[in-house]
């Protein structure tokens, strides 16, 4: 069973910079797709960026050229750099490993950003 654990979230202000990681249990972390999405109070998820077993990366309009997603397969571990944090970035952010056959979360981590 996967466990895929985020850490790094927290609360900075408008134009700072934060940087999550999400690190992940079990075997063959580096064959599976993975990504970052995010949740706003009232708001449904939405993707954040996604990066797959091959490097390929992709973002949604709102985060490119301010967010970063890359992986080290070594240490299971992937990564979101954000630079240049909104108000409108505030939510909570979701690690997400998925492959043909399975898909697993984590528990989220808390982004505030403030005016």
């Amino acid at each position: 069973q996967v466990q895929l654990v985020e850490s790094g979230g927290g609360s900075v202000q408008s134009g700072g910079s934060l940087r999550l990681s999400c690190v992940a249990s079990g075997r063959m972390f580096s064959l599976n797709d993975m990504g970052w999405y995010r949740q706003a109070p009232g708001k449904e998820r939405e993707l954040v960026a996604t990066i797959s077993s091959d490097g390929s990366t992709n973002y949604a309009d709102s985060v490119k050229g301010r967010f970063t997603i890359f992986r080290d397969n070594v240490k299971k571990t992937m990564y979101l750099q954000m630079n240049s944090l909104q108000p409108e970035d505030t939510a909570v952010y979701y690690c997400k490993m998925f492959n043909l056959l399975r898909v697993s979360w984590g528990q989220g981590t808390q982004v505030t950003v403030s005016s």
